[in-house]
């Protein structure tokens, strides 16, 4: 089917930065893109963090006893107590 569409600014940034990682034409780009957004699929997850041997030096699930650590650096970094 052929019809004319006007496309958002960031829409057309989208299917061209598409374009050049595909290497695909306008239309293949548009019609994967709506297709993809049609099935509602979602982007792929992130790659699994590797572990690492040893332990944490901070703990990070105490976001108050982070920040305090970190203070204390700080001041212990410029001399003062």
């Amino acid at each position: 089917m052929r019809t004319t569409l006007t496309l958002d600014e960031d829409v057309v940034a989208l299917v061209e930065s598409e374009r050049a990682r595909t290497g695909e034409s306008f239309k293949e780009a548009v019609n994967r893109l709506i297709r993809r957004g049609g099935r509602g699929a979602k982007p792929a997850s992130a790659p699994a963090l590797p572990v690492l041997p040893g332990r944490p030096l901070l703990d990070v699930s105490d976001a108050s006893a982070l920040l305090a650590t970190l203070d204390e650096e700080r001041l212990a970094q410029r001399g003062l107590p």
